[in-house]
């Protein structure tokens, strides 16, 4: 359990702002919300090793925020999602767009929905299940992943999902060197996106890729 809300909210409030995000109060407490929740569950079904509150508000809701420049379209799925990062927090930032979460592990999946259901989010679908075998009807404008695989293997295990104006986001820590140089068509890069996260002495950057016509 989270002891000291109030040094919480104010460390919380003081790295959204330093990252400049202004955001209502109402959204700062559904972020601390879900990281209680997170807590909670963490204790019995161990979803994340990240547990010190000062690291889970800079790596889990501000690394989240991080790309939120760069979605594409309304119709995101965020792939390997774990406990619903970067998804949920996205979701709270823009309720107007429709998040899907998907994951192959039953013991994160049933937390993400008791999250849904306590956070009052209604954009956003849980999904259990691997990406290799989910096959909507409707594909999707963005497929994000974070620290989910390799570019090429990331790319090879979503492809379907993606539509024809689609784009793929990949989160990664250093500069994927080598991943880059690995990618094989139909992929092709667009961008790599340096991000900076005041708070968080480590390197983030965005892969932005799409899939080629034909």
């Amino acid at each position: 359990m989270i002891n000291n809300i109030f040094d919480y909210s104010s460390f919380l409030h003081r790295m959204l702002v330093d990252n400049q995000y202004n955001l209502s109060s109402r959204i700062e407490e559904q972020f601390i919300h879900y990281l209680h929740l997170l807590t909670q569950w963490n204790k019995v079904f161990n979803l994340t090793s990240i547990c010190l509150p000062e690291e889970m508000i800079l790596l889990h809701i501000v690394d989240s925020l991080s790309i939120h420049l760069y979605l594409h379209g309304n119709r995101i799925i965020d792939v390997g999602t774990g406990a619903g990062l970067p998804g949920i927090p996205l979701a709270l930032l823009y309720p107007a767009k429709k998040f899907f979460l998907i994951d192959s592990n039953n013991k994160k999946t049933r937390f993400i929905i008791q999250a849904i259901h306590e956070l009052k989010l209604e954009n956003v679908e849980v999904i259990h299940s691997r990406c290799e075998n989910f096959h909507p009807k409707q594909l999707f404008d963005s497929v994000l992943s974070r620290a989910f695989a390799s570019l090429q293997v990331m790319l090879e295990a979503t492809q379907h999902l993606v539509n024809e104006n689609g784009l793929f986001l990949a989160m990664k820590g250093t500069y994927p060197k080598q991943e880059i140089q690995e990618l094989s068509q139909p992929f092709k890069l667009l961008a790599v996106h340096k991000l900076t996260i005041h708070g968080l002495n480590a390197e983030r950057h965005l892969i932005c890729l799409a899939k080629e016509d034909g």
